[in-house]
């Protein structure tokens, strides 16, 4: 209350029982955090030489597996004198609550615009392509696919509000293309599995490996997906985390 009375602003609201931080609580709750992490690395210099705090990356299953790897290798096996990395698996909108509240350094997702109060880099814009089991009869051509050849199609999609759901459905719907949904399935890996089993064709990013029995063809008609490294806008960058970042956008493009 004493805080909330000197900033001039309602740091807490009470819902229900409960109390929840305001935006403005969670904007100095990400400041706390931040003060004891400098003070933290600062000791951890003069103690052992070094920072030792763990640098935070926040990414969806998918990009972890097809697309930061390489980067999150040469971090840890390359660059020994850097504290240790901690991985958190979250898709976009739990990727930026983190970030927000400063219990994340970088986030790595997908953004048509990365929010305006985030410092962002463009790390690579990938193009759709469709996963189809190797028996399927559209799987006998490798050239690129029009969307009208999803007409009449199963497709294995993510959940409704999903960014690619939203996006290919609109699509679909502007060019007057019926398609039926075969089975919901959230993240790349899950889709390529419903696809390895047969159970429809699934449009997923360009990057994604594809499994034996499964063929890729290029989907024309789609827009493209940018990826992009953020981070809070006001937080000190430490060296640890701007070589990480850089290694991040280094190794993806």
């Amino acid at each position: 209350s004493k805080l909330s009375e000197e900033l001039g602003v309602p740091l807490y609201r009470r819902v229900g029982r409960r109390l929840e931080l305001t935006a403005e609580g969670e904007h100095v709750a990400a400041f706390g955090r931040e003060l004891l992490e400098r003070v933290g690395s600062f000791r951890d210099e003069l103690t052992f030489g070094q920072d030792r705090r763990p640098v935070v990356l926040a990414a969806g299953e998918g990009a972890y597996l097809y697309l930061l790897g390489e980067a999150i290798r040469r971090y840890c096996v390359e660059r020994t004198d850097l504290p240790p990395l901690e991985l958190l698996t979250r898709d976009r909108e739990a990727g930026l609550e983190e970030l927000r509240a400063g219990r994340a350094h970088l986030v790595v997702s997908a953004f048509e615009e990365p929010p305006d109060e985030l410092d962002s880099e463009l790390l690579i814009e990938t193009r759709s392509k469709v996963a189809l089991p190797s028996s399927h009869p559209l799987a006998a051509d490798s050239s690129p696919m029009a969307l009208e050849q999803l007409r009449g199609q199963a497709l294995i999609v993510p959940p409704r509000g999903r960014p690619l759901r939203e996006t290919l459905s609109r699509e679909l719907r502007e060019r007057d293309i019926p398609w039926s949904v075969a089975v919901e399935a959230n993240g790349w890996p899950l889709m390529v599995h419903f696809v390895e089993l047969g159970l429809g064709l699934a449009v997923v990013n360009g990057c994604v490996s594809l499994p034996e029995g499964v063929v890729g063809r290029p989907l024309t008609g789609v827009a493209t997906t940018s990826y992009w490294v953020v981070r809070r806008r006001a937080a000190a960058v430490r060296p640890a985390i701007a070589a990480l970042r850089d290694l991040l956008v280094s190794t993806c493009r």
